[in-house]
């Protein structure tokens, strides 16, 4: 098993790289494999809404920013966690952009069932406000999403700051723990001939008539 991480944030070591490596040691220590993969600091395409990815499962904009790669990185995995710093009580514009078109050309339609949770890495306020517009790219995907004892987040203006914040880091490890659990229990139940619920044609309302 599989757990793909994207970090968010523009420093490749920052803060929010040290919560997803906390939790990518218990998903080692549970011999889950994992992989980081980081959005960078160059500047990152925002869906144009245009449909050309339908049906391919790639953006047309997708090979010049990194987006396509974490794609074919996605395919192989059974779990996700999305890492983001917070930017004005938000997530980072870049993660932002990048999750719009990864959800839009892929994962959400494939990554159904699939579990997922988000990471929130900030010195000090908007923790919870990014932490809901992350978890809204699982709820609308049919991803389980996996919690731990509080809120996904971390605190502190360095890395070694978050090592202090005893408590972010031991809610990370229990993120980890849990998302272990949850894979084994899924697996558990494939090899036990447990199916995934029946989908059914999707119905779209429009509001206005």
């Amino acid at each position: 098993m599989k757990v793909l991480l994207i970090n968010g944030s523009p420093h490749a070591n920052g803060c929010t790289f040290t919560a997803l490596s906390e939790v990518a040691k218990e998903l080692n220590n549970a011999s889950i494999e994992t992989e980081i993969f980081q959005v960078g600091n160059k500047p990152i395409q925002g869906c144009i809404g245009c449909g050309a990815c339908r049906g391919k499962d790639k953006c047309v904009f997708g090979e010049k920013d990194g987006l396509n790669e974490a794609i074919e990185k996605a395919k192989t995995c059974d779990g996700l966690i999305v890492g983001s710093p917070v930017h004005y009580a938000a997530a980072s514009g870049a993660v932002t952009s990048f999750l719009d078109r990864f959800f839009y050309a892929y994962a959400g339609h494939a990554m159904a069932y699939k579990p997922g949770a988000a990471v929130v890495s900030a010195r000090r306020g908007g923790t919870t406000a990014t932490f809901d517009q992350l978890n809204k790219y699982f709820t609308i995907s049919n991803m389980p999403v996996v919690s731990s004892q509080y809120w996904n987040m971390v605190h502190g203006y360095t890395p070694e700051d978050v090592y202090q914040d005893l408590e972010g880091i031991q809610t990370m490890r229990t993120l980890g723990k849990n998302m272990a659990w949850l894979l084994k229990c899924i697996e558990a139940g494939k090899n036990s001939g447990i199916s995934l619920p029946e989908t059914e044609a999707k119905v779209m309302t429009n509001f206005i008539r």
